[in-house]
Parts: structure tokens; C-alpha cells; sequence
């Protein structure tokens, strides 16, 4: 955590955090909240305090129902902290989490076709005339050369790729400007719009700038992409439906036992708020 953080947190009002009469440690919460990234300190120390009070108020419970698991161990030996038994003991025997059924699986996938589907993937080339906008007269000498190797290749075409070997700024002018397969997220988002507004074999009509420089384009090719057949994404869906009723899940037995509780200094979710019965 960075000074000016601490400082922050320093400064803050310390409002006792406070579980059916257990404290939890002012000091503990500051350390937890460097696991809780926030846009501020405050928030990060709040979020750190609402976990440790759903832990102890968790911990609470499993000693309530005198639970005594056996500590889990994992393949070199080391075992499981003792509070940590205790959770995982407690979640298995009190949280039921529902299996993803077939029928759920199949009405999720049609639902969210656009999901599965494989990405459009681009063959495209290009010419990079580098630039640095805070270089004026640079940046307008650069723009020029791009405006006059864009007029002779859309006099002669064929010279694209000798153009690039020859004057382009990028890697790819070993390969005549060649970038390969392109998928979304590859390139600048400018960049990205300019290529998807072109057809196969189009070039861009005007340089494009970017904040490497200004580019030619040609979209030499689009392959479609196309729908995943259910059986191939099947385990992946079953995998995120199991997870979000997991949380809800969570969510909702933490209410019920906030709803039974008294704490102080920390607000945690209520039954009504989860519509738990």
C-alpha cells in the first residue's frame, strides 16, 4: 500500500467493526485491504472489513454447529489452516449449490448465441509512416509522405507491397506490409474501425492516424466467424452457471446468518435484499 494510501486510511474515522461481540482488529482490516482493490483507501478498507466480518461471522457459525473437520492437505504435504477447515466444512454441509443440468445448459446457450461464437478473423496489410503528434513539423511531413505513397498505390495497386518493404515503419515491412490474421482486439481501436468499415480487396481511402503514425490499409481477406455447436461449449456453460449459483448461493446463506446476528461498524446484505425467504 503506497504512503499517501496509509495516510488515508490513518486519517479515517475508526468505527469498531464488531460481530455478535467480537472485535475485529483495526490493524487486521488494514492489512486486508490491500487484497480489495478500490478507487479509494476508504473503500478498499471498507470492503476489507465487510470480508473479515462474513468470515467471522462464517467461523461463528461453524463452531456454533461444533463442526470438527479434518484439516485437507494438498500434494507436497502442507495442511490446511484450521479456520480454513472450519469454512470449507461449513459451506459443504450448509450451501447447497444446484448442479447445471442439461436443460439449463441448452436454454442458457440459446439465450446468449453471440456468446459462442468463433471470432471474424482478418488477413490485412498495411503501410506504418511513423509520427509523434508533439513533433508539428514531423507530424505534417509525415502525413504528407503517407498522402503521396497512398496516390501512387492507388494509380498501381502491385506497388503496395514494395512500397512497404521500402517505407514502412512497422516489422511487417519484411513481409510487404503483410500482418497476418487479425481477430478483434489486435490492433488500436481506430485502427480495428477502420478495418472492419473495408471490403476484401479494399484499401483505406485516406491516411489513418493512430498514435504510432499514419497507416495505409488493404483488407485483403474476412473469414466469418461462426456459431459453436452447443456440445462444444457445453462444460464451459456448465461450469459458469455452477459458479454464479455458487455465489448466490454464498450470498444468500451470509443474510440469513446477518439477519440473526448483531454487528456494528460494517453493513452486510439482508435477507430482503437477496429476496431470501
Amino acid at each position: 500500500m503506497s504512503c499517501s494510501a496509509r495516510s488515508a486510511l490513518a486519517s479515517a474515522p475508526r468505527v469498531p467493526v464488531i460481530v455478535n461481540g467480537v472485535t475485529i482488529p483495526y490493524d487486521l482490516i488494514s492489512r486486508e485491504a490491500q487484497n480489495h482493490p478500490a478507487p479509494t483507501p476508504i473503500a478498499a478498507w471498507t470492503a476489507a472489513a465487510r470480508a473479515l466480518a462474513v468470515r467471522e461471522l462464517l467461523l461463528q457459525e461453524a463452531r456454533r454447529l461444533e463442526l470438527q473437520p479434518e484439516p485437507a492437505g494438498d500434494d507436497v504435504g502442507r495442511m490446511q489452516a484450521h479456520e480454513e477447515s472450519l469454512l470449507r466444512a461449513l459451506i459443504a454441509q450448509e450451501v447447497q449449490i444446484p448442479e447445471a443440468e442439461e436443460e439449463s445448459c441448452r436454454r442458457y446457450y440459446q439465450k446468449n448465441l453471440r456468446r459462442f461464437r468463433s471470432a471474424d478473423i482478418y488477413e490485412a496489410a498495411h503501410i506504418l509512416i511513423a509520427a509523434r503528434c508533439d513533433q508539428p513539423k514531423a507530424f505534417a511531413a509525415a502525413r504528407k509522405r503517407t498522402m503521396l505513397l497512398l496516390s501512387r498505390i492507388e494509380n498501381d495497386p502491385s506497388m503496395f507491397a514494395e512500397l512497404a518493404s521500402t517505407h514502412s515503419g512497422c516489422p511487417s515491412a519484411a513481409s510487404g506490409g503483410r500482418l497476418g490474421q487479425l481477430t478483434a482486439g489486435d490492433t488500436t481501436p481506430e485502427f480495428e474501425r477502420a478495418l472492419l468499415a473495408l471490403q476484401p480487396g479494399q484499401m483505406s481511402p485516406a491516411p489513418l492516424e493512430t498514435r504510432y503514425g499514419f497507416h495505409i490499409i488493404r483488407l485483403d481477406r474476412k473469414i466469418p466467424g461462426r456459431d459453436l455447436p452447443f456440445e462444444a461449449v457445453r462444460e464451459m456453460i456448465a461450469d459458469y452457471l455452477i459458479e454464479r449459483s455458487r455465489r448466490l448461493a454464498m450470498a444468500q446463506y451470509v443474510a440469513r446468518l446477518a439477519s440473526r446476528a448483531r454487528f456494528s461498524g460494517v453493513d452486510l446484505p439482508s435477507a430482503a435484499s437477496l429476496r431470501v425467504n
